[in-house]
Formats: structure tokens, sequence, C-alpha cells
């Protein structure tokens, strides 16, 4: 079934509006739909100028005109996504103490409930800590932030989001009655910890340009107007984030921009004491801390010292500074520590080795070394930490496209592992039907560029099938071939499914990132437009038959590409699409601007990167020529990529764009970056996109 074509779509009003840099003057005719007081709209969503509102609702009923023949197909998927899901489902519980704790879904259920047991199997003696559905009742949107039990197992901190924009509430709970206390901490990050005296509270709090820039001390029973602020950051493209040591010994305050971290450390047995800075920062050294107690050491891992793929050096108690830092786990370039797990006895560290990430555990004592690792072609793994510090079991979950998660218990001493839950796909799923692989492309110049591919068997390798390519490629944020359950609606209906693992990740480690960010960050479309052609000269699938899918900076991508190469793709799905960059990065007053310019360059300061970023930026770039079909999704109260961003960028498409394809803008006005609150809310929008995908393609 085909989109409908409604008759008339809106157009958004020309309003004079430019700004000049660098001697260059822009025409900006949609800045009107940028609210002035975007701020309060963050909060409450009902004071959106009216004008602005008009043309969201009026572009939501265009979308739905268009998409109403899809209903059908829209509710077949949205049922068979959800019947791949196990609805009475519930985590491996986690041991502390005399206590297991755990999270668990009820059959029809929106959210989780928190729980604890007396058993390891979450059986015996349960507790409902926290029922996410009675708190969620009565609101549009309701999200959990997170929670924190004190080591006296008395008192829960838990935090909350009920408008979506990301401003977490922070309520206390006496688990012993079960009741909250009669006050609550708003505008936090929604990050609570504990101190070892089962009293003090710590939490990072936002300013009203949602960053998190300071980070404050409750006693439980006072008034929070009376909190203590403990640290500030005055940078404003610094972000702070407050957390604790794998023992608990230390409450760790991290300030950080996209290279550079500072730590500063709050004894845990004495939390009114003053923060003391591990190492001062130093522009482009990151660095995170664990505590080895018995040894009186830290453990840091580090990129200091030109370890571009980090390194793990110790340094002693009472004098952490980079001075005193000698390599532990020496630098081995193209080996990427992603990051540390500290025990009383082991070391463990995530890496990734030829793409592919291991996990290798380390016997303080004797230094000798255990890995973890899997066969398969292509594969995501991590590490779960746990509550426990004096263990030999460390967790951690698997996955591949062809495998649902698996969640592993392993004995360092004994060194094997326990198969402690795999994920149960209610529908059935069997994995002997389906085929992943892993090839590489050719990029422009010259790197091998990774994809993940996955195939229903039979499925014709002949150029005929459409192809669904996910990318993402920023913030050295990797996008590994995890199981999906929902994009199986897509590969058993003949697509293939390919994931691009594009430079501005960390695929290939931290060169990787290095190279698609700032003023190499066309690479990241380049390379992406490389895997689209490479596919199809392999006959996975042909030019214009395939539907391009990121969200985000992935969104970004998507306009990017769209621009560059529009013959190549039959749509592009567009989620929370960071496509006004130029604007955004000119505009300091935004949540994430001062930070992000690391990343993308600041425009204000530096010509050349004004140049390079306006020769690319999707809503600039847009010009008189065919584009594929287009949906673009937004949030109203999103603070990371605000609701205009593809607004603006759908506007000017509609406005210049010279084919007759569909063009659709879908803004959530009660959500923000995440979508729809409630775990089977947020599958109706994915079972929105996947019957876009398939209506393009021609096969709904």
């Amino acid at each position: 079934m085909p989109l409908a074509r409604p008759a008339k779509a809106p157009l958004a009003a020309k309003k004079p509006h430019s700004h000049t840099h660098h001697g260059i003057t822009v025409e900006d005719p949609y800045a009107w739909l940028r609210a002035e007081n975007w701020q309060e709209v963050m909060r409450e969503p009902e004071v959106l100028d009216k004008e602005i509102r008009a043309y969201l609702e009026a572009e939501n009923k265009y979308a739905d005109e268009a998409l109403k023949p899809l209903d059908d197909l829209r509710e077949t998927l949205f049922t068979e996504i959800r019947g791949r899901i196990k609805e009475d489902d519930s985590s491996v519980p986690a041991k502390d103490g005399d206590w297991y704790y755990f999270r668990k879904f009820e059959t029809g259920a929106q959210h989780p409930l928190d729980c604890r047991a007396r058993d390891a199997a979450g059986k015996e003696g349960v507790e409902v800590l926290l029922d996410g559905n009675k708190e969620a009742e009565g609101e549009a949107y309701f999200k959990l932030g997170g929670l924190s039990h004190t080591r006296d197992h008395g008192k829960l901190a838990w935090a909350a989001d009920r408008k979506g924009s990301e401003f977490f509430t922070i309520h206390f709970r006496d688990l012993t009655s079960g009741k909250d206390l009669d006050y609550t901490v708003p505008d936090t990050n929604g990050d609570p910890v504990w101190a070892l005296d089962n009293e003090t509270l710590f939490y990072t709090k936002l300013d009203d340009n949602h960053r998190p820039c300071q980070v404050y001390r409750h006693r439980v029973g006072t008034d929070p107007a009376a909190d203590v602020l403990v640290y500030e950051e005055s940078d404003p493209g610094f972000f702070v984030g407050v957390s604790e040591t794998q023992d608990s010994a230390f409450i760790l305050i991290s300030t950080h921009d996209h290279q550079t971290a500072e730590a500063w450390l709050i004894d845990g047995r004495d939390p009114t004491g003053k923060p003391r800075c591990v190492e001062p920062r130093r522009a482009g050294i990151e660095y995170d801390v664990e505590h080895d107690a018995p040894r009186g050491r830290f453990l840091i891992h580090t990129n200091d010292g030109d370890a571009e793929d980090f390194k793990i050096v110790e340094a002693p108690v009472d004098a952490p500074g980079a001075a005193n830092w000698k390599d532990v786990m020496p630098h081995q370039a193209g080996i990427y520590i992603i990051g540390q797990l500290l025990y009383r006895d082991y070391h463990l560290r995530l890496e990734r080795k030829d793409g592919l990430k291991r996990i290798v555990i380390r016997t303080l004592e004797t230094g000798e070394e255990q890995v973890i690792g899997f066969e398969e072609e292509a594969y995501d793994l991590d590490l779960h930490g746990g509550y426990e510090y004096a263990t030999t079991n460390v967790r951690f979950a698997y996955s591949s496209m062809t495998t649902p998660a698996e969640i592993y218990d392993y004995d360092i001493a004994a060194g094997t592992r326990v198969l402690r839950k795999r994920q149960e796909i209610p529908s059935g799923h069997d994995p002997k039907l389906y085929e992943t692989r892993r090839i590489f492309a050719t990029a422009k110049d010259g790197e091998r560029i990774p994809i993940s591919i996955l195939y229903r068997k039979g499925t014709p390798l002949d150029g005929s099938a459409p192809l669904y390519l996910y990318g993402y490629g920023s913030y050295g944020i990797t996008m590994d071939p995890h199981f999906s359950a929902g994009v199986l609606s897509l590969v058993d209906r003949g697509f293939v499914h390919a994931v691009a693992h594009i430079r501005g990740g960390k695929e290939g480690g931290y060169r990787w990132y290095r190279m698609g960010k700032t003023t190499a960050k066309k690479n990241t479309f380049e390379d992406f437009i490389a895997v689209a052609e490479h596919l199809a000269a392999e006959n996975y699938t042909a030019r214009g038959n395939i539907v391009a899918h990121g969200g985000s900076a992935g969104g970004m991508l998507m306009g990017a590409v769209a621009n560059m190469a529009p013959d190549l793709f039959k749509g592009v799905i567009a989620e929370v699409a960071f496509v006004d960059v130029l604007n955004t990065m000119l505009d300091e007053t935004l949540p994430l601007t001062p930070p992000e310019w690391l990343e993308w360059g600041n425009p204000i300061e530096d010509e050349e990167a004004y140049s390079y970023i306006a020769s690319y930026s999707p809503y600039d770039r847009v010009s008189a020529q065919a584009y594929p079909n287009i949906l673009a999704i937004a949030g109203l109260t999103d603070p990371r990529v605000t609701y205009w961003e593809p607004a603006k960028w759908v506007a000017r498409l509609r406005d210049l764009k010279t084919d007759n394809n569909a063009l659709l803008l879908k803004t959530n006005m009660e959500a923000g970056h995440g979508g729809a609150s409630g775990r089977f809310e947020r599958l109706k929008e994915v079972a929105l996109v996947y019957a876009f995908a398939l209506a393009v393609a021609g096969k709904a």
C-alpha cells in the first residue's frame, strides 16, 4: 500500500531574518520557528507560541493523512514487534549484601517495577520498591531516571522526568514504610549517589539552559533549599556528573567535554569533606579513576602521553596527580581500551581489537590475564558492573544480529561461564534462518569501512532486494552489531539490513573517531555513501533502492547524504535530526553548543570552522534538486536536538525540492529526544518508521 498524496502540504511562512559572521551574511527565513522562550517550552510545552504550534500541528495532520493507508500495516508491525517482547520479563538479579536487586515488567505494563528479593532467582521475599506504572498514572509522559539505594538498604532515591525535557526530579523513599518523603529535588540530571553514611546524597543540578554544571550535597530530612553546593563548573563547554568508585570508598565528580576530563574525589566516609582534584584538566587529556583499596592506589584509564588508544596507569591514593602516574597496562596501538572495572582482586578492561570487543581480566596479585571473546563475525559485548567489590564473579552481555541477548556470569577463579538469561522471543526466533556478514567498503581516501549485514536466508542477492541502511558516526559512539527483534519485521519481508560503521564512531579505535570530527567531518558522510555504493555494487541491493535511517547526529548524517547523493536513496528517515548545524553552533545559549564546539568546531570565533560547517550543514545545503522520500521525526521538548531543527529543514525542503516524493514531519508534542515514553508507545514509533520504509520500497 503506497503513501497517500494529500492535496496540499503546509507551507511555512518566510520571514526576513539574517545573521552575519566573518563578513558572510546568511538569510534564514524560517528562524521564526525557534521559540524565543524555548527554555520555558522545555518545562511547560503549553506555552509554545501559537503560530509555531499551528505550523507543527498542520505538519502532523498532513503526515497523518499521508500515512493513513499504512494504518493496518502499522498495527500489524506493532503487534508483530510487541509479540517478540516477553511482556512479563525481568533482569537477572544482582547481589548486594543479603539482597538481590532486579527490574521486571508485568504483562501489558508500559513501565518497570524495581524490586529486590532474598534469593538469586528473585523469587523469595520479593519486595516492590518502585512501581513505575503507578507513578506514571495520569502523566502524558513519564520516564524513570536513576535509582540508588543506601548501603543499609533502608532508603531509595529515585528520579523521574514528566515532560520529556530531561529535567529529572529526585524523590526519597523510606523502604521500610514504602512511602516517599514530603519533598523533592527538581531540575537534576537524574543521577543520585549515596554516601556511606546512608543519609547523605549527591546529585547534579541542571541550569536553565539544561547544562549539568553543579553538584550538590543533600542530607535526608532537611530542606533541599539548604543543600550545599559542592562543585560548580564555570566553563559552559564542560558537563558535570557524579558517581562513585566500585568499592564506594570515594564519591567521584567528573567534568568533561568531548576530549578533556577532570575528576574530583570526596572520601565516602567523610561526605562533608572538600573534594580534591586528581589531575587538573589539560586540553586533550581524558581520564577516569578506580580505587584499588588493598594496594593503596588508584588505577586510571587515560590517553595521557600520546596513548591514543588509551592505557591503564597507577597512582598513590594520597598523591594521584599525573606526576606520579606509572604505566600498568601500557598503550598498544590498535587495541582500544574502552573502559575498566575494578574488583578487590581483579581488574577488568573492555577492549576493541580488529573492530570487535573482548573482555580482558587481570589477577591483580599475579598479573595473569584471561580473555573472554566470541567467534561470530560480528557481535556486541558489554560488562555489567554490579554492586559488589569483593567478588570473583563478573557479569557480561552478548548478542549479535542473529543471536538474541544473552547474560552470562563468569567465575574468574574457575574460568567458567554460566548462561543466566537468554532473551526470549515469545513469537519464536530461529537464528538458523538468518545470515550475518561482516564486509568492508573502500572509502574515498582508501580507508576500509566495516559493514555489518543481516538478511534472511533465501533473500535474493542479485540487486533486487531493498536495503535498510543505518548509520550514526559521531561523538565516538560505536554502533555495535547487536540483536534487534524489531528489524526482523523488515528482514522477514525481504529487506537486507546493514549497519555502516563509519568514521566518527570508535569502531576502529580512537583514530576512527578523530578522523570523523571537526574538519574531517565530511569523512562520515562520504563513508556512508561509499558503503551504500559498495552494497549496490555487490548486489545486496541496487542504487535508488536503499532506505537510509539515522537519529540525532545520525539524523544530521541523513540530511547530509540526502543533499550529496539523493539518487542513491529511495527513502530517508531522520529521527530527532541535528540538521541545522551552523545555526546551532552559532547559538551559545543552547544546551549542547559550547561542549559541541570540540566535535564540530566553533564557527563564532573560527572562520575556517564556519566555512567548513556551512559546506555540509544539511539545512544550509538544501537546494533545488530531486530528493528521496523523507520522514522526519521531532520531539517538542527535546533539549538535545531542538524541535525547530527538523521543522526548519522540512520547511526549506518543501520550498526548494523539485520532485513529487513524500516529505513528512511528525513532531511528538508530548515527548523529547527519546520519543514516546513507555515500552509499547515507543514501539508504535518504530512501527511507523518501518511502515514508511516498506511503503517507499514497494513492500507494503
